[in-house]
């Protein structure tokens, strides 16, 4: 099923099934467990380098203890199982202690053939250690290192030649031991937050999204309109106003279904009523025959009304269609139609209702005459109605006026009636209920300004310091084309 304009209806579109790691809910939980590792990570890049610093200060400490021993003994070489040990317990290939200018092997192994780094542990910057410990874990594990540092607060120097290997898995160790911890306080932080933005957010956001696809598939059903959760955060706030939008919708398609029922009936009154008037017209033209001087002066104005009604019978159904035919606009004499439209409405025969016409003969506007002839009929035959209904003014006066500027003509209807009702104004313009009497459509004002706007005019309700309403239509002529005036000239 598709609308008008070719694009699906909302009630056929397909909707997608949500799954737990597609849904809110799954990216919520992947997202707090990412942010703690990543917090966690930031952690571990310094304690990874204070944790090789410690382990390589270990060895040294370890190494210091046992030269402070062997600094007594004289200055023999060691037995070489006292190495062994010596060397066993700090891991290193060799140990050198450094006096002033002295140095003494304490014990090795073997004397490599090449050192390939070498680390001062007596003053160490964050950043050098975060660079040597990162070094360590990706380029390390077959290398030979030289580490130094002083023996307590004495001038005495020791050095340790390591095998890096130890120091590595020592690292690698460390690091598992550290992601998987991470790890689990990411899934034990994670949790209660997914818990309870679960419950905060996910869970209205998902009662809403129900009720608006409940809603798409039956939205004139009452039962459907979202019952607000009663909360005052952002959520019951969209709530509020979800279930506001859907009641406005739905008395919008209630009045849209109003006016289909409408329209259907009046295109069957249209059809007999096109019949009627047919007949009427045919009678009428024997009225020219008839040797009488009222009837020769009323029937031209009879024939003129029953043609004109002929016309809107045949052009009903484009109102129907949300579409009036467009103007067929030339240079019109202003002053004749006005008084065509009072001697429809009978203004002069009712006597209590003055109509003051102050419009100057030559004054033309440039529109099509038929339906200027509508707009201004209908503002007049409200303010005659509303000035019928005022039965306590002493003089009712229907004031039209009409005044060219430049290129523009300026037409008013004012009238010294009660008025126009507060709600009438709030809905100025708008069919059904813009009117202004009891029982009235208000489509009067609402064709009137759809005439207006299709001429490139405006139309507007002007306030005034005196009792009544005051209506003010703006037209503009057309502008001259460049190839019409060389022409002309």
């Amino acid at each position: 099923m598709v609308d008008r304009d070719g694009t699906p209806s909302l009630t056929e579109t397909p909707v997608p099934a949500v799954g737990f790691l597609s849904g809110l809910s799954g990216r919520l939980l992947l997202l707090t467990a990412v942010f703690v590792m990543i917090a966690e990570v930031l952690i571990f890049v310094p304690s990874v380098a204070n944790m090789r610093l410690q382990w390589l200060r270990d060895r040294l400490n370890t190494a210091a203890a046992a030269s402070v021993v062997i600094e007594g003994l004289p200055d023999q070489e060691l037995p070489r199982a006292v190495q062994q040990e010596t060397l066993m317990a700090t891991g290193a290939k060799a140990i050198i202690l450094k006096k002033q200018d002295a140095s003494r092997m304490v014990a090795a192994v073997e004397m490599p053939p090449s050192i390939d780094a070498e680390y001062d542990l007596s003053d160490v910057s964050t950043l050098t250690a975060v660079y040597d410990a990162f070094d360590t874990l990706i380029f390390g594990g077959d290398r030979v290192i030289r580490v130094y540092g002083p023996v307590g607060e004495s001038s005495t120097r020791i050095e340790l030649l390591l095998d890096e290997r130890a120091l590595r898995r020592a690292m690698l160790g460390y690091a598992r031991n550290v992601f998987i911890l991470s790890m689990i306080i990411s899934l034990v932080t994670a949790s209660p937050i997914f818990f309870a933005l679960n419950r905060l957010l996910i869970r209205p956001m998902r009662r809403m999204t129900a009720n608006i696809q409940e809603f798409a598939a039956d939205p004139s059903n009452p039962a459907r309109v979202l019952k607000p959760s009663g909360g005052r955060d952002e959520i019951a706030v969209a709530g509020i106003h979800l279930a506001a939008m859907q009641q406005t919708l739905q008395r919008t398609l209630k009045e849209q279904k109003n006016l289909a029922d409408l329209g259907l009936a009046v295109s069957k009154i249209n059809h007999d009523m096109r019949n009627i008037l047919s007949s009427a017209q045919l009678m009428s033209d024997r009225l020219s025959d008839v040797d009488d001087p009222v009837v020769k002066r009323v029937a031209p104005k009879l024939l003129r009304s029953i043609d004109r009604a002929v016309g809107y019978t045949n052009e009903v159904l484009s109102y129907g269609r949300m579409r009036e035919p467009e103007p067929r606009r030339r240079f019109v004499a202003l002053r004749p139609l006005v008084q065509e439209v009072s001697e429809v409405l009978a203004i002069d025969a009712r006597g209590d209702i003055e109509f003051v016409l102050q419009v100057e003969p030559g004054l033309q506007v440039d529109a099509d005459s038929e339906q200027l002839f509508r707009v201004i009929h209908n503002l007049c035959r409200n303010a005659v109605e509303a000035l019928a209904q005022d039965t306590a003014a002493d003089r009712r006066t229907v004031l039209v006026t009409g005044l060219r500027t430049g290129s523009v003509v300026s037409i008013a209807i004012d009238d010294n009636g009660p008025g126009m009702p507060a709600k009438a104004r709030d809905n100025l313009f708008a069919a059904f209920r813009g009117s202004v009497r009891s029982g009235g459509t208000g489509l009067g004002l609402a064709i009137a300004r759809e005439l207006v706007l299709a001429h490139g005019g405006t139309i507007a309700l002007v306030e005034k310091a005196t009792p009544g309403t005051l209506f003010r239509i703006e037209l503009p002529d057309r502008p001259v084309p460049l190839d019409a005036f060389r022409h002309r000239a």
